[in-house]
C-alpha cells in the first residue's frame, strides 16, 4: 500500500521526531511500523515524507540547541583573534566535528544501499536494537566520565565519527552510539550531548539533501500523487516531539541515566524477533 493517511502521518511523524533523538533508533521504529501498517518505504510518498520530517527534525534541533550555538558562535569569533589569551576551545571542537564527519560521510556514500537494504528485514533490526541496547548498558557500567576537550585527542572524535555512520543500519541509535561511544573514550556527560548533536546537523541535513535527490527524480505523475495533509502533519508532529524529545535525551544525558533506555532496546527487538 502506497497511500498514506493522516492518521499515519502523524503518528510516523510522532515516531520520528522521538526516536530520531531518544536512544532508541528512529530507522528502526520506521522500518517496523511501515512494516505494521504495510507501507512501502520506497513508495514515492514515503521518500517525500522522509525529507519533510528530516527538514523537520532539523529545524528541533536548531530550536533548542539555539543558545549553544549562538554562545559557541561568540566563543569561535573571540578566540579567531590574535590577542586572544585563553584556550582555543571551541576551534578544537570545530576541529574535532570536521574529523568525526569525515568517517560518517564515508560510511554513508560506500553503505547506505548495503544498510538500507536491511530496512525489509524485522530480524536484522531486531539485531541492531539489541546492539544498540548493549551499548548503552555498556555505557552505564563505566566510571563518570572526566575527560574534556583538551584530553579528548581527534582519534576520539574519529570513531565517535564512525559510530555515527554505523547509525545508518537500521535498528542502530545514531544519537545512542555516538553519546555512547563519547562517554565509553571519558568525555564529560554534558559535552557528550552536545558534541553528538554539534555533529548530528550536518549529519541531518545530508541524509535529508540524499532523500530529496530522490524526490526531484520522481516523474510528475508520481509527484502529483502525493497527499498534502499527511505530509504537513507528519512535518508539524515531527518537528513538536522532536523538541520535547530532545530535551528529555539531554536531561537524561547529563543525569547519568542513558543507560535505562537499553531495557526498551531490547523489548523492541524482541518485538523484531517475533515479526520475522
Amino acid at each position: 500500500m502506497n497511500d498514506l493517511s493522516t492518521l499515519q502521518g502523524a503518528i510516523l511523524g510522532l515516531i520520528q521526531g522521538l526516536t530520531e533523538f531518544l536512544p532508541i533508533s528512529s530507522s528502526g521504529h520506521l522500518a517496523l511500523t511501515q512494516h505494521l501498517m504495510d507501507l512501502d518505504a520506497d513508495s514515492p510518498t514515503m521518500l517525500f515524507f522522509d525529507v519533510v520530517t528530516h527538514i523537520a527534525t532539523l529545524v528541533a534541533v536548531g530550536v533548542v540547541f539555539a543558545p549553544t550555538f549562538a554562545s559557541y558562535l561568540n566563543r569561535l569569533i573571540r578566540e579567531t583573534s590574535l590577542s586572544f589569551g585563553g584556550r582555543r576551545v571551541a576551534w578544537r571542537m570545530a576541529a574535532y566535528g570536521v574529523l568525526a564527519s569525515i568517517p560518517t560521510a564515508v560510511i554513508g556514500l560506500c553503505w547506505k544501499d548495503t544498510f538500507e537494504s536491511a530496512f525489509g528485514s524485522p530480524k536484522a533490526i531486531a539485531v541492531a536494537l539489541a546492539f544498540t541496547g548493549a551499548l548503552l548498558w555498556a555505557s552505564g557500567r563505566v566510571p563518570r566520565p572526566k575527560r574534556g576537550w583538551r584530553r579528548f585527542h581527534w582519534w576520539r572524535a574519529v570513531l565517535v565519527g564512525v559510530a555515527q555512520g554505523i547509525a545508518i543500519f537500521p535498528g542502530v541509535s545514531r544519537s545512542g552510539s555516538t553519546i555512547c561511544v563519547a562517554l565509553l573514550l571519558g568525555l564529560k556527560r554534558r559535552w557528550a550531548g552536545e558534541f553528538s548533536f554539534f555533529i548530528a546537523a550536518p549529519a541531518i541535513l545530508g541524509a535529508g539533501l540524499m532523500k530529496t535527490k530522490d524526490v526531484f527524480e520522481l516523474s510528475a505523475s508520481e509527484a502529483s500523487g502525493m497527499g498534502g495533509w499527511p505530509l504537513a502533519v507528519g512535518a508539524v508532529t515531527a518537528f513538536v516531539s522532536g523538541v520535547a524529545a530532545l530535551k528529555v535525551l539531554l536531561h537524561t544525558v547529563r543525569a547519568g541515566k542513558l543507560h535505562l533506555f537499553c531495557y526498551y532496546c531490547w523489548l523492541l527487538a524482541l518485538v523484531g524477533l517475533l515479526l520475522g
